[in-house]
């Protein structure tokens, strides 16, 4: 019974003490609880994205005889501070010497397209009448706070996008 004595007796002249320890101990989990939550959040964001292919004067395919032509590229799961990239074929239906020149439009939702960037590795090669050659497109995903934030708050599942390869005079 003595210890218990002992141990009462050292609870009643502490008590604020130990009060103390268990407000500071119980915010401490609360607070590291909500942070892990919050970015549990944002990590986990991920983003289907799909492409239109529009092409004026070529013609866009999935392999180097151009037997596999294609008017859409599926990008995967994206996420913030991802980046895609897709190997085309692109054949000139021109019976002139074009260039080539990358566009985008129709970007869904709009705001996206401020946290997208797409590029491609083409440089400038003139194509002639017929002729075949292979680029490989870029998508990439920002990995700003900003772009998760907009992304959790309007409930953003999936992108799409129309990609532009349009043959142009030299």
């Amino acid at each position: 019974m003595k210890p218990l004595n002992s141990l009462l007796a050292l609870l009643r002249r502490h008590k604020k003490t130990l009060l103390l320890i268990l407000i500071v101990s119980t915010a401490t989990i609360l607070i590291s609880s909500s942070i892990s939550i919050l970015f549990s959040r944002f990590s986990n964001l991920t983003l289907p994205g799909i492409g239109t292919i529009k092409t004026i004067g070529v013609e866009a395919y999935w392999d180097p005889n151009c037997e596999n032509k294609t008017e859409t590229i599926d990008w995967g799961t994206m996420w913030p501070g991802s980046s895609k990239n897709v190997t085309l074929y692109i054949r000139s239906v021109s019976n002139i010497k074009t260039i080539l020149h990358l566009n985008i439009s129709n970007v869904n939702p709009a705001v996206i397209s401020e946290y997208l960037n797409l590029s491609w590795n083409y440089d400038g090669t003139l194509l002639n009448p017929g002729g075949i050659i292979q680029v490989t497109l870029f998508l990439s995903a920002s990995q700003s706070e900003a772009f998760s934030r907009y992304l959790v708050a309007n409930d953003v599942k999936d992108f799409s996008i129309d990609i532009h390869i349009v043959a142009g005079e030299e």
